[in-house]
């Protein structure tokens, strides 16, 4: 199987020992991203509706890197620290996966950096 690390300057680099997305065949599967600056590394936004743009901006940087895009995704794993921005979080994410992939979608109690929201991805090749 061909198997492929992607890496792009466009999303965060990876804080820990992990790369951004991994490809297998036609597959892509992507780390979970949190809303980091892919320049600075800095935290971006202060509230949920920030929080997700970055988020998303960054996935589609790294779907795009590995020959797809959110209109591809297949599977999407969501993590939120607090339910109570499920319905801020729906509006933006539904923006950028408007093919409605399949989804989970979870509270936690905490994430990297203090992030209210992490997304990863599963998505096929264009």
């Amino acid at each position: 199987m061909n198997r492929e690390i992607i890496q792009t300057e466009f999303a965060p680099a990876a804080i820990g020992p992990y790369a951004q997305a991994v490809t297998a065949g036609d597959m892509i599967f992507t780390s979970g991203q949190i809303p980091l600056d892919p320049v600075t590394g800095a935290m971006v936004g202060t509230d949920i509706t920030e929080q997700t743009v970055r988020v998303c901006e960054n996935l589609r940087a790294v779907l795009e890197a590995a020959g797809s895009s959110p209109e591809l995704a297949v599977k999407t794993t969501c993590y939120l620290t607090s339910m109570d921005n499920f319905a801020a979080f729906n509006a933006v994410y539904a923006k950028y996966f408007s093919t409605t992939p399949a989804r989970s979608c979870v509270a936690v109690k905490e994430l990297p950096k203090g992030a209210l929201v992490e997304v990863e991805v599963i998505a096929v090749k264009a």
